[in-house]
């Protein structure tokens, strides 16, 4: 069994952070029907408040596509990875999308359809560029949805299969989060600055692995293992509770040596060493 991982430090007054946040089991609890998702009005505040802190360096990285997101998160105008980073909104507003052969998609698209119907307990989301098979619903279902959906991905060309928290995804091949973050961090406002990134989920960890080797810091969500994270927090309430510490220590440059820390068994809350 590993040691437990502590709980992530809050930025230094001499350092300049970019900050990464997924957003379902991160930022907001799932739910069974990933649209029914609602963004409370003091999150998006903080997000907001933090985002300007950062000078802009603060992005979305969600297996949602921009368009979701900015539906969620009310058309923030933030830089944005979407789709596991096959979109990219860059700070500046400017939009990439990666190239998908239509024949391609149209093929995964058919198969994803045809597997949905024939799974019970199994909810189909569908991204357009994107399909996710879901069985939050039936937790049990995962072991045969998982067989099926290998079978069916390994007919496909141009896409590839991403497990995750009770759910199997279809996506275009050759972009994760990794490598998401790995160019948004060749742009401004990112670039030169030190990467913090938060997850929960399988899809998180090549974005673990991407900061770890900047010299970032990686934070888990929950307690799933194994995991590349460094630090972790329990929950998306604990998450919470952190980046209210982080707003506040950004906008009072508050020092670490002051001993101020999060206590991540203890829900997110800070307590003085």
């Amino acid at each position: 069994m590993s040691a437990p991982l502590p709980a992530p430090p809050l930025p230094r007054p001499d350092q300049r952070w970019a900050l990464f946040l997924d957003v379902d089991g991160c930022l907001l609890e799932f739910a069974d029907d990933p649209a029914a998702v609602r963004v409370s009005p003091a999150l998006r505040a903080l997000l907001q408040s933090l985002h300007d802190q950062l000078g802009g360096a603060l992005a979305l990285v969600s297996g949602r596509g921009v368009r979701d997101l900015d539906r969620l998160f009310d058309t923030p105008g933030w830089a944005l990875g979407g789709l596991h980073g096959y979109e990219l909104r860059y700070g500046d507003g400017r939009h990439r999308e990666l190239a998908v052969d239509p024949t391609d998609q149209a093929r995964m698209r058919s198969a994803v359809q045809v597997l949905a119907a024939q799974l019970d307990g199994v909810q189909l989301e569908d991204k357009q560029h994107a399909m996710a098979l879901h069985c939050r619903r039936a937790p049990d279902r995962l072991p045969a949805l998982r067989e099926a959906a290998e079978a069916v991905a390994a007919g496909l060309s141009g896409y590839e299969l991403q497990p995750g928290n009770l759910v199997m995804e279809f996506k275009p091949a050759g972009m994760d989060k990794g490598r998401a973050v790995e160019e948004l961090m060749r742009h401004p406002p990112f670039a030169g600055r030190t990467p913090v990134y938060l997850g929960d989920d399988l899809t998180d960890e090549h974005a673990f692995e991407a900061v770890n080797q900047a010299g970032g810091s990686s934070v888990r969500v929950g307690h799933r293992e194994p995991t590349h994270a460094r630090f972790t927090l329990p929950s998306p309430a604990a998450v919470q509770a952190w980046l209210e510490r982080v707003r506040d220590a950004l906008g009072h440059g508050q020092d670490l040596a002051q001993g101020v820390s999060i206590d991540a068994d203890n829900g997110g809350r800070h307590r003085n060493a």
